[in-house]
């Protein structure tokens, strides 16, 4: 079944390209200026790291979904003009990563997108 966020994102096809690690669907779903903002143990919250635009966002993309490990989206939740989701990761060696994302659409497209991870140390 295919469920749509208001402004028509498909996220059963945005749950299987990151699941699959596909770059090129995944590029798809975020509008040319848009924003990914990442808190985690190294960029915390007063220094973020701070992707913009397109380029930036596959080079980044392309590190994660190049990486041996798997994804798997779980607990979605729909709102008007936003998406959240959780994003369970795991390397080979058994190193959990977890990441809560949160959306901003506009246009069907994410415009903005703000995670926090915790990584198994």
């Amino acid at each position: 079944m295919t469920i749509q966020a208001p402004g028509g994102l498909d996220i059963e096809a945005l749950r299987r390209a990151i699941e699959e690690r596909d770059l090129e669907t995944m590029l798809g779903f975020y509008a040319d200026d848009a924003e990914i903002l990442t808190v985690d143990r190294n960029t915390p919250p007063s220094s973020p790291q701070v992707l913009r635009g397109k380029a930036e966002i596959s080079g980044h993309l392309g590190d994660v979904f190049g990486r041996e490990m798997t994804h798997r989206v779980e607990n979605e939740v729909v709102g008007d003009g936003r998406l959240s989701f959780t994003e369970a990761c795991e390397y080979p060696d058994g190193t959990k990563v977890l990441g809560a994302v949160t959306c901003e659409l506009r246009d069907g497209r994410i415009s903005r997108q703000i995670e926090v991870q915790a990584w198994d140390e």
